[in-house]
This record gives structure tokens, C-alpha cells and sequence, in this order.
């Protein structure tokens, strides 16, 4: 653990003209005094970090002096690929080995370039989940990244949606941040084939010591996107008809959320009118559903069948204008 910290306290000073104690501190998540006493013993070991005193006082490396301690683990290389999702590391614990491999190959960096790193992360920037959404960490997500990391069977507590709960054998091959949530994508030990789970159904995870060998031939993009158009459609189980405005027609994929569904029935549409209004066969969730989004769109949309949500629709309109009479 000392060993990692000195080495990381290096690195920081070699990619930086000067750190006060304050800032390695801070950096390296220990007291002043432990910054002191490790500058000490860096020092004892041949390593020429020199202390300024005073106000503007702090600590540096002298006569240009540079580590060649910057070979990259292989846990650091891996995660490195993910430093530009800074949340989705610090949620599965990686966090520090992230910060390790990036202060590494700022080290092996040519003064030139030294700011590059800071430049590209004060110029972009994700941000996974949508808007007005309290993601929450599922608590048992470290674990699950550490089995799926180190490529190892996992016995976990599950409960359906029905809150019924079940235990499932898996061989987990990738996980997903999908808009803040959580999910895996794995092999059920007992049954073959690939399903996804989400991370925050999860009531226990026990990582098993045995490694599995994964399927060369697995994509967890391409598998994540078939499963994610598939789901997409398998809840659209309706369809309606409706005749909507030009302006109605942009904002329709907003409205319904579903902006696939939506293109395919615009290019399928019939019209325009004359009045330039389109007609739309348009795969829905449920009347219920439906009814909710297309109220949204006003005069904009016109529900034509079936005659129950056209009723529901007009009902809804004819309650709206009398509240506001």
C-alpha cells in the first residue's frame, strides 16, 4: 500500500513543477504529516525530492530527475480505455487504478505535451444519465466489476419484477451504463445463451474462485445493441392510427420517447394531404400509454383508431377546455 503511494507521490511531482503538501495530501488521500514522512523515506531511497519552506513553500524534484516506474499494469491499461466515463470508474471501484495509469503516461510524456491531458478533459466531458433522473449506485456493482474483470462465475440473488426472487449461476461477460442504469450481460451457467440482468435487482453476489473461458466470438456492443432494439419492440405491443402535422411529425419522437418506432412509421406514412398532414400506423405500449404522449401534441395530432382512445383523447380535450373556460 506505501509502496503504490510513494510511487504515485513521485509521479505527481514529476508531472508538475511543484505540489505544496496540502495538494499531495489531497491527491494521495493521507495527512500532511504522512506526505512529510514519505518525502523523507523517497529521499533516504535516492530519489531527490527537495522541500521549499515557507508560505509559498511545497515540494519538487530536483536536477530534472525522472522515474522509469511507468509501465502500465495491466488492470491500469485496461482501465484507461474508460477514463473519459470518470463516474461509471469511481461506481465500480477502479477509480484509483485509473488515476494511476493516467498519472503514468503523464509521466512518459514530453514536456510538450504535458498539459494535453488536462486540455481534453476541460473541453470534453460525459455525462451519462438523462436529465432529471437521481441515478443511484447499485450497492453490489464493485463486486459484480471485479468478476468481470478477472473473468470469474458469480452466484447472485435476483428478484423478478414481480418481486418474486430467484439465485442464478452466471458467467458475467460485460456490464452496461445505460441513461444511469446498470446492467449485465451474462451466461446462465445452467441454461447457455446470453441475457441481461439489471444491477440494481441484485440482493447478493458471491464471487466464485474458478475462472470461465469466455466465447472469443462475444461482442458486448453489438449483443448490448440487438438486445436493446429487441426489448425496444417487444413493449410495443399496439398500434394506432393518427394523422399529424408537419410540426407535429418532429416533435412525435419526443413525445413517445421512441424514436425509432416513430421514423419507421413516418417512412411508411401515407400522405401528405391536403391540408399537409401525414397518416401513421404507430406501435404503441398500451392505450393507457398512448393516450398520455399523444395529448401532449395538442392540435397537432389527430387520433383516428381505434374509436376507444379517439373517444379517450376527445374526452381528455373537451375536460382540458372546460378547466380553462
Amino acid at each position: 500500500m506505501r509502496a503504490a503511494r510513494l510511487i504515485k507521490m513521485v509521479l505527481l511531482l514529476q508531472a508538475r513543477p511543484a505540489m505544496t503538501a496540502a495538494e499531495l495530501a489531497r491527491e494521495l488521500e493521507v495527512s500532511e504529516r504522512t506526505v512529510t514522512r514519505d518525502a523523507q523515506a523517497l529521499a533516504e531511497a535516492g530519489v531527490p525530492v527537495y522541500a521549499d519552506r515557507g508560505r509559498a513553500g511545497g515540494y519538487r524534484l530536483i536536477g530534472g530527475y525522472r522515474t522509469r516506474l511507468t509501465g502500465l499494469a495491466r488492470s491500469e491499461a485496461e482501465v484507461l480505455f474508460l477514463s473519459g466515463v470518470p463516474g461509471a470508474l469511481r461506481e465500480m471501484g477502479l477509480e484509483d487504478a485509473a488515476s494511476a495509469a493516467r498519472l503514468k503516461v503523464s509521466a512518459a510524456l514530453l514536456p510538450s505535451l504535458k498539459d494535453a491531458p488536462s486540455a481534453a478533459a476541460q473541453r470534453f466531458h460525459l455525462d451519462a444519465p438523462g436529465w432529471w433522473q437521481e441515478p443511484e449506485t447499485p450497492e453490489l456493482l464493485p463486486a459484480v466489476a471485479e468478476a468481470v474483470w478477472d473473468d470469474r462465475g458469480i452466484r447472485i440473488g435476483y428478484r423478478r419484477p414481480d418481486r418474486s426472487e430467484v439465485e442464478r449461476e452466471l458467467e458475467p461477460y460485460g456490464l452496461v451504463l445505460k441513461a444511469g442504469v446498470w446492467y449485465l450481460c451474462a451466461r446462465a451457467a445452467d441454461e447457455g445463451g446470453f441475457r441481461v440482468y439489471r444491477l440494481d435487482r441484485f440482493t447478493a453476489v458471491a464471487v466464485g474462485e474458478d475462472r470461465f473461458v469466455r466465447e472469443e466470438d462475444f461482442d458486448l456492443p453489438r449483443f448490448w445493441e440487438a438486445r436493446a432494439e429487441e426489448f425496444a419492440r417487444s413493449v410495443l405491443r399496439e398500434t394506432v392510427v393518427v394523422r399529424v402535422s408537419p410540426a407535429g411529425a418532429a416533435r412525435l419522437p419526443y413525445a413517445t420517447g421512441d424514436h425509432g418506432a416513430v421514423r419507421e412509421a413516418l417512412e411508411k406514412g401515407e400522405g401528405p394531404d391536403e391540408d399537409g398532414w401525414l397518416t401513421l400506423t404507430l406501435p404503441v405500449e398500451s392505450q393507457d400509454i398512448a393516450c398520455g404522449q399523444l395529448l401532449g401534441l395538442g392540435p397537432e395530432l389527430e387520433v383516428m383508431e381505434p374509436v376507444e382512445l379517439r373517444d379517450r383523447v376527445a374526452d381528455a380535450a373537451r375536460a382540458m377546455r372546460q378547466l380553462y373556460e
